[in-house]
This record gives structure tokens, sequence and C-alpha cells, in this order.
């Protein structure tokens, strides 16, 4: 299944930033790709709330349930990024592309289990072969050029809880 596509061509898609217990974010290496880090993401499915996306994608993608974690928030509105033209994929009827980009909602949230419990092949088809803790700000900058500023957008609206939690120092 591919999500749900809205009326613009966007793919509804949580964002997930996983806190661990120094304030460090969980960063993962994606699949085949050397060079491809990223938060954890996923399409919204038909029926599905996105606080469900965040769960089903969350054990996906990262082997953890909502026990595992608190919500600490969410991001306000939607989040929106184009794909570059070469990542376009076309409807098999001819109409355009079938989905333009991502529109995300971004979930902040606090690991309260061990990282042990972390299992990247708890899927069939993982996403990530591995995974590191960096600093908050770290992904802006190595993320995928397009991804960029929805994350930034994203870090930036949620830095005020990481800041009322006392995981990042006032600037």
């Amino acid at each position: 299944m591919t999500g749900i596509i809205d009326e613009q061509g966007f793919r509804l898609n949580v964002g997930i930033i996983l806190v661990g217990a120094e304030g460090r974010v969980f960063w993962g290496r994606r699949i085949g790709n050397r060079d491809a880090w990223q938060f954890p993401q996923g399409g919204v499915m038909p029926g599905e709330t996105p606080e469900q996306a965040l769960y089903r994608e969350l054990e996906e993608e990262v082997g953890l349930t909502q026990g595992d974690v608190e919500v600490l928030a969410c991001t306000e509105g939607w989040l929106s990024y184009r794909l570059p033209r070469r990542f376009l994929r076309r409807r098999d009827d001819t109409r355009g592309p079938q989905c333009i980009g991502q529109r995300q909602k971004w979930f902040l949230l606090r690991l309260v289990s061990d990282e042990q419990r972390i299992d990247l092949a708890r899927s069939d088809t993982p996403e990530f072969e591995s995974w590191r803790w960096v600093s908050y700000w770290y992904p802006i900058r190595k993320v995928v050029h397009f991804k960029r500023g929805v994350y930034a957008r994203a870090l930036k609206e949620l830095a005020p809880i990481m800041r009322r939690e006392a995981y990042l120092k006032q600037s």
C-alpha cells in the first residue's frame, strides 16, 4: 500500500524524532545506501490517524511499541517537501505524478525503555541497516538535500519542548 495522497499530490506521512536518555536523537541509515541517513518516517494508510501511523511505523522501522516511548509533542500542522523530478513516479494512466512529495506530521518521542529494545530487523522489510544517537540539530546538515527544509522546520518547532525537558540549553 502506498498510503494516502492528498488532492495536491502530497503523500500524508509521519516523521519520528526519537530522543534517548541523554537528549540525543535516533539517526538511521537506510538499507543499501551508506550515505542515506534519516529519521524514521512513513505513510499514513487509509482509515489511520497520524497517531496510529506513528506507532505502526515506529514498530516497523525501529522495533519499538507504544509502551517503549512517551509522546512529548507533535508539530501543530503538516509540513511539506517536494521530491526532486528524478524521484517522481508516474501513474499508469498518465494523469501526472502520483506523488509530488510528502506532507508530514512530526512527533517528538522520548524513549522510556532500554535502548536494547531497538530492533531494526523486526519488520519483514527493514528500512534501516544501522543507527546511532546524534545531537538534536545534526540531522539538518546531514539529511538528503530535499528534506533539509522540512527537518529544519520540524526541529525548530519542537525545540522548545526539548528545552523544557532540559535536553537543549537555552540559546
